[in-house]
């Protein structure tokens, strides 16, 4: 189109009327002529020029400066075009951090009745189990180490503590059904790899620390005792088949 009436270009640009009306009355944008019945027109100058204010408006510029900047004989289009678009661009980056931000927020605040409780870490397990347990790791890995992995384990709700469960179970009893071969037989091998992938969703596990791990399942009536209902012996195994595969952690 070559020309515009005041109502046209409200449509294409998504200003009112209102607005268009109060732009020429201060001067900012003046329409290209108008008709004999005073009926206000404009062209493709006027359509360029109003593009520009409504991105210095979005960029939060006052009308009157705005008037001086499109109004300066040296004002480049071109030129302006590229710091619209740069400016434009670092702020949408801006967004997108506030909006994943909020996504993170919403997610917490909407799932926090899913955050377990202690009652539900330790479910299954005595008040004065819980208390023995707890001191010991704090002793063996220090305070922070617990609180650390109790958070990892609060953060993953009921379900997704529910699965992590079951597929400690899984594995279990993968290594129970494979105690009639040698401990550094490639498929017991491939088993304590999962077990230690899985340990890792606790806390970050080293060479050392996994080492500590097997043989306190030897140690600690507690976790024997957890091992040998699924199979008399499994602590001693897995204990046996950790070293073997700590030889080729670093």
């Amino acid at each position: 189109m070559s020309k515009y009436s005041v109502n046209q270009l409200s449509k294409i640009a998504g200003v009112s009327v209102r607005t268009l009306h109060h732009y020429d009355q201060i001067g900012l944008l003046k329409p290209a002529y108008r008709s004999e019945k005073n009926y206000r027109y404009y062209e493709k100058k006027q359509l360029l020029t109003l593009q520009q204010i409504l991105f210095y408006k979005e960029l939060e510029i006052p009308l009157k400066e705005i008037q001086k900047i499109i109004n300066d004989p040296g004002f480049d289009l071109i030129q302006a075009l590229e710091g619209h678009k740069t400016a434009l661009e670092n702020r949408a980056e801006r967004l997108d951090k506030l909006l994943n931000t909020i996504d993170k927020t919403l997610n917490y605040l909407k799932n926090d009745k899913y955050i377990l409780t202690d009652d539900e870490i330790y479910e299954g397990f005595s008040e004065e189990q819980v208390k023995s347990m707890r001191e010991e790791v704090g002793e063996r890995w220090g305070k922070e180490q617990l609180l650390e992995t109790e958070e990892r384990i609060r953060k993953m709700g009921k379900e997704g503590w529910h699965d992590l469960q079951q597929k400690g179970e899984e594995i279990s009893l993968l290594l129970a059904d494979l105690m009639d071969l040698p401990p550094g037989h490639e498929k017991v091998q491939e088993a304590i790899q999962l077990h230690f992938r899985h340990m890792n969703n606790f806390y970050e596990v080293s060479k050392e620390r996994y080492l500590g791990l097997g043989n306190m399942y030897t140690t600690d009536e507690r976790f024997t005792e957890y091992y040998e209902k699924y199979r008399p012996g499994l602590a001693d195994f897995i204990n046996e088949s950790i070293k073997i595969f700590c030889e080729t952690l670093n």
